[in-house]
């Protein structure tokens, strides 16, 4: 059997799919790049608004305005999922935080704890 990332043969054990450590890193840092620009750029945004999130919401409700988490570099574009409760409330989550439109401009950032 030959490593899958450098064709050097493999000495060992039957299984073994790369010849050392580094081939094994390289070849899966390969698969699991971003394949496009596209992708990266969605990720980054959804990381950045996370991060924005989380660091804001350190009691687990925090009620912000719309303008202070425009200013922070927010995209309200961006957003993994949306949950709408019974009440008929709905939120756009990043993950597990989410956050809430409310009257006046504000946002209410709530963490879902599974």
């Amino acid at each position: 059997m030959n490593c899958l990332e450098c064709g050097e043969k493999i000495i060992g054990r039957s299984d073994k799919k790369f010849c050392n450590d580094a081939c094994r890193n390289t070849y899966n840092n390969h698969q699991n790049k971003d394949s496009n620009n596209l992708m990266r750029n969605v990720n980054n945004k959804l990381r950045r608004n996370y991060r924005i999130l989380k660091d804001i919401n350190i009691d687990g409700k925090t009620k912000i305005s719309k303008s202070k988490l425009d200013g922070l570099g927010f995209d309200f574009d961006y957003f993994t999922n949306v949950k709408v409760y019974k009440n008929g409330s709905e939120y756009k989550f990043i993950y597990d935080y989410g956050y809430k439109l409310l009257d006046d401009d504000f946002i209410l950032i709530v963490r879902n704890q599974a």
